[in-house]
């Protein structure tokens, strides 16, 4: 299963070279995986009340084309592999069929104590059969 958010580049993102700054890339794909988490059902608002959070644990990115003021951009997250306490993503920012940015992101969810503890049973059935494979 492929999630999809649109955003676009606003000038407070951009460096004095007029490009996205390289940090917000890691902004747009945080804020995809938020929609993409809720878009599952899961209210992570509620689970931090129970003293529940998704935490990254790892990111590998690439830079491979800027993005400057005012493109309209695309992440695309899919689920490469799910355990019971770990996720690992693929996300992409696209500007039209041109591919910018792309990272691996290994998430973990952890419990009050900061140990991790197995995902919310509502993420694990948002995630049954939609893992990406090959």
């Amino acid at each position: 299963m492929l999630h999809q958010f649109d955003l676009r580049v606003y000038y407070e993102d951009t460096d004095l070279a007029g490009i996205v700054y390289y940090a917000n890339y890691l902004k747009f794909i945080e804020r995809a995986r938020s929609e993409w988490v809720r878009g599952l059902g899961v209210d992570q608002a509620a689970l931090l009340g129970e003293g529940v959070v998704f935490a990254v644990r790892r990111v590998v990115a690439e830079y491979l084309r800027p993005a400057v003021y005012d493109d309209e951009l695309q992440v695309r997250t899919a689920v490469l592999e799910a355990t019971g306490a770990r996720l690992r993503l693929e996300q992409v920012v696209w500007r039209g069929a041109e591919r910018l940015f792309e990272a691996e992101v290994t998430l973990v969810c952890l419990g009050a104590e900061g140990r991790a503890v197995r995902f919310p049973e509502g993420l694990r059935a948002g995630l049954r059969g939609r893992i990406v494979t090959g």
